[in-house]
């Protein structure tokens, strides 16, 4: 018995000494988000009606098939864009790219009262998204 306590001791003493020790620094951080605030007026021209299209193929619920690869930035639509779901969907997606395609075709600058119908055709497995956009062209004459 005294030679398994002598093993025993021997054991924590050398577990001790050659140590596995972790270290586990904190340091506060700020948030990444940031809020920018400008106390500008942009005096917007409304013009015609314009319009634009696109179409997703969509597999499984959230797998994009082919579409448009081009989108007008800092469109979100639905729940949190900051969530990392906002990324599947396709729906959205096509929205944004119709609403790019808009604003290309007829140089405007935003469109003003956007309306958009989104057509599915749902086939359990397998959607195929139809969106489109319309409103009127709106171009920025002067910011201050």
């Amino acid at each position: 018995m005294k030679k398994f306590w002598g093993a025993a001791a021997l054991a924590a003493v050398v577990a001790t000494a050659s140590g596995c020790t972790s270290y586990n620094i904190n340091q506060p951080t700020a948030p990444v988000a940031g809020e920018v605030k400008a106390d500008l007026t942009a005096d917007v021209k409304v013009g015609e009606a314009i319009s634009g299209q696109s179409n997703v193929n969509i597999l499984f619920g959230f797998l994009k098939l082919g579409g448009d690869s081009q989108f007008a930035d800092g469109v979100t639509y639905g729940g949190d864009s900051g969530s990392a779901l906002a990324v599947f969907d396709p729906v959205s997606s096509a929205k944004a790219a119709a609403a790019f395609k808009a604003v290309k075709s007829s140089g405007a600058d935003l469109i003003v009262a956007p309306r958009y119908e989104v057509t599915v055709n749902d086939y359990f497995v397998f959607k195929q998204v139809e969106v489109k956009v319309t409103g009127n062209k709106g171009s920025i004459s002067s910011i201050r």
